[in-house]
């Protein structure tokens, strides 16, 4: 009897993107499957690098607030914050109060604009057309609002190295309990026609698990490491601005799936909201910048200065050589760190939900690449 033939298989690779409508952004991944299963990814990015860092070096320092809006450009006023802040440090300088409350506010509204485009975009990815109906509504309440108080809509340039570039409007209270008030309302009926939707559930729970010891392993952080479990938060861990004057709360996760991942983002919403509207009732009267000379000059040194925007633990280390323009600034950004997970949530997983679990991390490519 002549012997069986003997077949070997060879995993296909499969690529997806940069030109991908589901990638949100340029963003290339190369799939190594063996059937419908995923055996491996290798990421690529680059596509959208503009050397926003580098820029930096011959910008004044006023300028480059301007550079940090255009990072992630979901969450600009969190951006502008934590590079104010690492040069405030470096040159002594405190906010007054009253700008610290209202930087607050509006990076918390910006923290809720953030993450309804994530849910409404998700949803799309995984199927679902409506929420982002709900969503984009709800976050136009938030631009509007933007719009009003610091005169754009997205690339703000609003906050300055010890304060604000002016004081808000006078009906500037008024309108954020309005626009509060609409919110909740809006995030609550997103949450009924969402969070147990059961073909939601069947697409996102159990799929991109990672544990929370390789989430932290992979220098995850936000909402892809406390989707894990783990309750770290920049917010409570190294309170800045007006965070430790503030009652609220750290949603995690269970399974550190991607429902999980969703589930914090939405609980999230409800928290910032409850900030605003404790911050808005503590802000005080009085001026919105520290007097000093308007052309930033910080001495010879170098600070890291961290802070929570809506992907993660966003850090900048700023070096002065005791010019007006920056010697060296580097980013940690937390939509390229938590890429660094998305080959553990992949392996094993189906082809059809490689979508779902990149969409899961919220990666914004302006930040990945800079």
């Amino acid at each position: 009897m002549s012997a069986e033939p003997q077949t070997d298989t060879v995993d296909m690779m499969l690529n997806m993107g940069p030109q991908h409508p589901a990638t949100h952004g340029v963003f290339r991944m190369v799939l190594s499957i063996d059937g419908e299963r995923i055996m491996g990814v290798r990421p690529h990015i680059g596509y959208l690098h503009r050397g926003s860092e580098k820029l930096s070096e011959h910008e004044s320092y006023g300028q480059v607030i301007t550079l940090f809006d255009r990072l992630d450009y979901v969450s600009n006023l969190n951006n502008e914050l934590v590079f104010v802040r690492a040069a405030e440090e470096l040159m002594g300088v405190e906010a007054p109060e009253r700008a610290q409350y209202i930087r607050t506010i509006l990076c918390e509204l910006n923290r809720v604009a953030s993450h309804l485009l994530f849910i409404g975009t998700y949803a799309l990815d995984v199927g679902a057309m409506t929420p982002v109906m709900y969503t984009f509504r709800e976050r136009e309440r938030v631009q509007n609002l933007f719009e009003h108080v610091t005169g754009a809509r997205m690339m703000h340039n609003y906050f300055r190295i010890g304060g604000l570039k002016e004081d808000v409007p006078g009906d500037f209270a008024e309108r954020v309990l309005s626009v509060v008030r609409r919110l909740r309302a809006g995030v609550e009926e997103t949450d009924r026609l969402l969070t147990f939707n059961e073909v939601y559930l069947a697409r996102t729970r159990g799929v991109g698990v990672i544990n929370a010891e390789d989430a932290i392993s992979c220098g995850l952080t936000g909402p892809c490491l406390r989707g894990s479990g783990v309750a770290y938060d920049v917010r409570k861990a190294y309170p800045y601005e007006v965070y430790e004057r503030l009652e609220f709360d750290v949603p995690v996760g269970e399974f550190g799936d991607c429902w999980d991942r969703y589930w914090v983002r939405l609980r999230e919403c409800y928290e910032s909201l409850r900030m605003v509207e404790q911050a808005l009732e503590q802000t005080p009267e009085g001026p919105v910048m520290a007097p000093g000379r308007r052309i930033a000059r910080p001495p010879k040194g170098e600070v890291y200065a961290h802070a929570e925007n809506p992907r993660g633990d966003i850090g900048v280390f700023l070096v002065s050589d005791g010019t007006d323009k920056p010697y060296r600034v580097k980013v940690r950004p937390p939509s390229f760190c938590n890429l660094v997970g998305l080959e553990r949530m992949m392996e094993g997983a189906y082809v059809a939900d490689a979508v779902a679990i990149l969409g899961s991390l919220d990666i914004v490519l302006g930040e990945v690449d800079r």
